[in-house]
């Protein structure tokens, strides 16, 4: 996977292993293994990845339980 300048910073071990595992939909080009990413993909991605962190602390409210 070839490095792009990018705001995201993302490793390439972990793009890549988004990209295996299919939570970041893209397709392989090329004989040299690189891969595309969509824009609309990527940013489909970070808005799931946004609405799983909200719920998760909807339901792991910070000091819940301590005093």
């Amino acid at each position: 996977m070839a490095r792009t300048p990018s705001p995201r910073p993302w490793q390439p071990a972990q793009a890549y292993a988004l990209l295996r595992s299919g939570e970041l939909p893209a397709i392989k080009v090329g004989g040299r293994g690189q891969w595309r990413v969509e824009a609309a993909e990527l940013e489909g991605y970070i808005q799931r990845m946004y609405h799983q962190t909200k719920n998760f602390v909807a339901a792991h409210p910070f000091g819940h339980g301590q005093e």
